[in-house]
């Protein structure tokens, strides 16, 4: 079943700082809705639905439906502001979209078959060069995800944009820059070898344990 995201708004008239810290300490996020070739809305969102929500590994990349004023607006989260050191939401910037429009925006990316990919059998090191990446499209057609099997990778392979298979509709924004824009997206490479733990040191150890046990013995001796 396909996830849905709905946020309840409230039109927000006070706007500057001091405005939004009285918002934060009410439990409330300040927001702005803008686009669509309307005005900019200044919004209150409830911190505690925002942060239910954030959950969701959709919920960066998903529509989601805006609910003030008896009407939905149906948006794509452009940008949004944490606390530095604890799990506030600061603030979050809204788009709004057009069904007959095509979107920019980023979508992240599942890697399949990484138990099963020879390279990572035969001990090598899975390296994810890209988690997301950047797409143009219609709403209709915007994935929640991409999928980027390596399950047929050995030591050495890699994975580039122009093998990552997308759904109709959807163009990797990268690759339609042109030459030179062709990323790396995933690759297994050797592991490095780890440092090998000294052998002499604990030898030189036992020596000494073996003579502090000596001398112990000749004292007992003595």
């Amino acid at each position: 079943m396909a996830i849905s995201f709905e946020l309840n708004a409230e039109p927000r008239n006070d706007t500057g700082k001091g405005a939004s810290r009285r918002l934060r300490r009410a439990g409330k996020v300040p927001a702005i809705m803008y686009g669509g070739g309307k005005d900019p809305e200044s919004l209150t969102l409830s911190h505690n639905e925002v942060l239910r929500n954030l959950e969701h590994e959709a919920f960066y990349s998903h529509i989601l439906t805006i609910k003030v004023g008896g009407s939905d607006t149906p948006v794509i989260l452009r940008d949004m502001q944490r606390h530095p050191s604890r799990p506030v939401i600061m603030h979050m910037d809204l788009q709004r979209i057009s069904a007959r429009e095509k979107l920019k925006t980023n979508v992240p990316l599942h890697f399949i078959g990484e138990d099963t990919a020879p390279g990572v059998k035969a001990g090598g090191l899975v390296s994810h060069e890209l988690t997301e990446v950047a797409v143009e499209c219609l709403p209709k057609d915007l994935p929640e995800f991409i999928e980027v099997d390596i399950s047929a990778l050995d030591i050495g392979d890699s994975i580039r944009l122009s093998a990552v298979t997308v759904p109709d509709g959807v163009i990797l924004t990268e690759l339609a820059r042109g030459e030179g824009h062709d990323l790396s997206v995933v690759s297994i490479h050797v592991r490095r070898a780890e440092e090998e733990e000294p052998t002499e040191a604990p030898a030189a150890e036992g020596e000494a344990a073996e003579g502090e046990a000596e001398g112990d013995e000749s004292g007992e001796e003595s």
